[in-house]
């Protein structure tokens, strides 16, 4: 059995919630987060200074964790009010967020932390590529796709996906274990997003051969 294209119904009002979304507002959602948590370990103890409370946390990157906790809860529930939706990806990090910070923080040891981005992106990498061997394309229930593309072109964008979330995995373990851990935040910040967005525009000219609406258009134009 073929993969199944993935095509939204256009009058399907959670679709149609999320498109009144405005774009900025999704990404301060999806960056505050991160945003949070690589200011908190930059400044941990002038925000102890200023909120005594704080110290009940330990160092910066405990301080970190905590704030990073907050903010994406908040992020979360925002997002819920929103869309009345929370797209996979973001639901099970923040699931992974709140058990490895909750571990980080009651054991003091920020190794739990470290490792989150290394099970999230091992994770949806296995799913991806276990799907593929079932026969089953799962990057659109992923990535909640608002696009449609045609059954090899899910199998080969899913393939390709799914050893990039392999490859940020490693990279993760790469710069935890041998770098700082100011080194390691900034990387996760800095890093880790300029290295996604230039990967997933690489992926255009695969997601135009292959998408069905495209396709759809030039047989229109034909027919005329």
């Amino acid at each position: 059995m073929n993969p199944p294209i993935l095509e939204r119904d256009p009058s399907d009002p959670q679709k149609q919630k999320k498109e009144g979304v405005n774009p900025l507002l999704k990404l301060v959602l999806e960056l505050g987060p991160l945003m949070v948590f690589f200011f908190a370990n930059a400044r941990g103890g002038w925000l102890v200074q200023k909120f005594p409370a704080l110290a009940e946390f330990g160092g910066p990157i405990f301080v970190a964790t905590g704030l990073f906790m907050a903010a994406t809860a908040i992020a979360l529930i925002a997002s819920w009010l929103l869309m009345r939706t929370l797209p996979i990806m973001p639901m099970v990090s923040g699931v992974v967020v709140f058990i490895f910070g909750a571990l980080t923080l009651y054991l003091q040891d920020d190794i739990f932390i470290k490792m989150k981005p290394t099970i999230v992106n091992t994770l949806f990498g296995g799913v991806l590529l276990g799907g593929l061997y079932f026969g089953k394309s799962l990057l659109g229930y992923v990535f909640d796709s608002a696009f449609s593309l045609d059954a090899e072109g899910w199998r080969k964008l899913t393939f390709r996906w799914g050893l990039f979330f392999l490859f940020l995995a490693l990279a993760n373990e790469v710069v935890w274990r041998n770098f700082s851990t100011d080194a390691w935040v900034t990387f996760k910040v800095w890093g880790i997003m300029p290295i996604t967005l230039l990967f997933t525009f690489s992926q255009m000219p695969l997601i135009l051969r292959h998408s069905l609406e495209d396709k759809t258009g030039k047989e229109e134009k034909a027919g005329k």
